[in-house]
């Protein structure tokens, strides 16, 4: 199976992270994760996304806040598939890091999932990966019948306290 390579701008995007990779481990995708900046580390973030696929990994996500380049930067440099989380700051609640993200000019294409959107962004990939692989579908099939499942029992919780 092929890996997901998670890069983020700055170690304060690791609870954003832990979500995906949690995400990523429930599904049994490997992964691996870096600290790069598109501003501050530009030479690495570049080298990262030039040799990913060469290094085995089949998307990338990129989380970064602020003014939020490192997936741009990424995908400048893979034909890979790249997710990009905006990351939540306390300047203008990560609505700039969306908009940097999201707003990608043609022919450099980034997926762009909800601010902290990790969880998204790592079933992104999975659904990305799950497109040559058989098991992976079927986790993923199963993942959502047992969400919709969750969702039915507290339908029913609820209905049997307020509906009288």
């Amino acid at each position: 199976m092929k890996k997901v390579g998670i890069v983020m701008g700055s170690d304060s995007d690791l609870p954003v992270i832990r979500k995906a990779t949690d995400t990523l481990s429930s599904l049994g995708i490997p992964y691996e994760v870096h600290v790069y900046s598109a501003h501050r580390t530009p030479a690495q973030a570049k080298e990262f996304a030039e040799n990913a696929r060469a290094n085995s990994f089949g998307a990338i996500i990129a989380a970064a806040g602020m003014a939020a380049h490192l997936a741009g930067a990424i995908a400048a440099n893979t034909t890979l598939p790249v997710i990009g989380i905006p990351c939540k700051s306390s300047v203008l609640d990560g609505i700039d890091a969306l908009l940097s993200t999201v707003m990608m000019p043609s022919g450099i294409p980034v997926a762009t999932v909800a601010i902290n959107g990790g969880v998204n962004a790592a079933l992104l990939c999975a659904q990305i990966l799950a497109v040559e692989d058989a098991e992976l579908a079927c986790k993923l099939d199963r993942k959502r019948k047992n969400d919709a499942e969750a969702v039915l029992e507290k339908d029913a919780a609820v209905a049997a306290e307020l509906n009288k």
